[in-house]
């Protein structure tokens, strides 16, 4: 799917929502099975996620400009209190292995990334170019970890996905093509209602914009 041409309204897909609204989130969140804890900004959700890893986890960070914004998904061996998967990953992808790197990062310990949206009833909206992210997040990993910024919040699924076609993809596109990419699609979607393995998801909810 190529960006949407609707013009999206920024000040709907990119306010911060009030902290009344960001507390009603985390208790419906809470109640579909969801650890959550909410902070006030980028230092303090990458706190909170290292809070929850320890030097014997084995880490995929997916490709985020979230984890970017708090310091989590930086490029190249970089020393971290916990192993990082990715760069085996890249690895394996300089030596052909593309199988093999499939297999890998369908079933990593933790995975730590973020969404595209998050509605009032707890619903969580995860959008991708090639789904590579889907699959551990849904079940493959034994542990998954959202950081979520207060700017996705958003009503309900309808308006979770104008975000993600009319929003989020088009801003995407154009950072991916500004750093000398093909640019990203949106071809899959994953729709998390609920966890009913305690302690296996965590949504870090954080007060401030980060992410797109």
């Amino acid at each position: 799917m190529s960006p949407s041409t609707q013009s999206p309204d920024p000040t709907a897909f990119d306010a911060v929502a009030s902290p009344d609204r960001v507390e009603a989130v985390a208790r419906a969140l809470r109640a579909r099975g969801f650890d959550v804890e909410i902070v006030d900004g980028p230092e303090g959700a990458r706190e909170a996620v290292l809070r929850r890893l320890g030097p014997a986890d084995e880490v995929l960070e997916a490709k985020s400009l979230t984890l970017q914004e708090i310091g989590l998904d930086r490029e190249g061996p970089v020393p971290t209190p916990y192993r990082r998967l990715r760069p085996e990953l890249d690895r394996l992808t300089r030596e052909g292995l593309r199988e093999e790197k499939r297999r890998r990062g369908a079933s990593p310990a933790v995975i730590v990334g973020s969404a595209q949206a998050v509605t009032e009833q707890g619903e969580v909206l995860v959008a991708s170019g090639s789904g590579s992210q889907l699959g551990p997040y849904s079940y493959g990993a034994a542990r998954v970890i959202w950081v979520i910024g207060a700017q996705k919040i958003v009503r309900d699924l309808d308006e979770g996905l104008r975000r993600i076609r009319e929003f989020a993809l088009p801003r995407e596109d154009a950072r991916v093509r500004g750093r000398g990419g093909s640019g990203s699609s949106f071809n899959k979607l994953l729709v998390v209602f609920g966890e009913h393995q305690a302690h296996r998801i965590s949504v870090i909810l954080v007060r401030r914009k980060v992410g797109v």
